[in-house]
């Protein structure tokens, strides 16, 4: 299990939490795009997880930003409004402090998604999207 996704530090169980079982693991980051860094890592040879860093215009929310991701729709909002979440897929909004010259008036979000994988379980999703989007908000991507 890797100890880091993208240059961020995470905690290898949470990220076995939301993989299946498999041989072999392996991790390629892409950049898409000019706002966004993603992390994708297959479990014997297939698809299994997506974890991306994505720049988003200030002034959306979690719940709007959430509609452009997979699988997220009717997912559970935290009281705070800064994650959404469902037994697939979640997205989190890093702290407003976190921000950098590159996009400016643009705010940083976080989001998991599974891949076909049979994985369905809501507690391991918003145990790995809120751990990883803290440690993004520590991060040199938040400086």
């Amino acid at each position: 299990m890797p100890t880091s996704l993208c240059g961020i530090p995470v905690n290898p169980a949470l990220v076995k939490a939301v993989l299946p079982g498999g041989d072999s693991l392996a991790s390629a980051t892409v950049k898409p795009n000019g706002g966004t860094v993603r992390c994708n890592l297959s479990v014997d040879g297939k698809d299994a997880l997506s974890i991306a860093q994505a720049w988003w215009s200030q002034g959306q929310t979690t719940a709007t930003v959430s509609q452009g991701y997979s699988h997220t729709d009717d997912g559970t909002l935290s009281e705070d409004e800064r994650f959404v979440h469902t037994g697939r897929a979640g997205v989190g909004r890093t702290v407003s402090s976190c921000e950098v010259s590159e996009h400016p008036e643009q705010d940083l979000y976080i989001v998991v998604e599974t891949r076909d994988t049979g994985v369905d379980d809501p507690e391991a999703i918003e145990k790995l999207l809120v751990a990883y989007t803290k440690a993004v908000e520590g991060s040199p991507a938040c400086r």
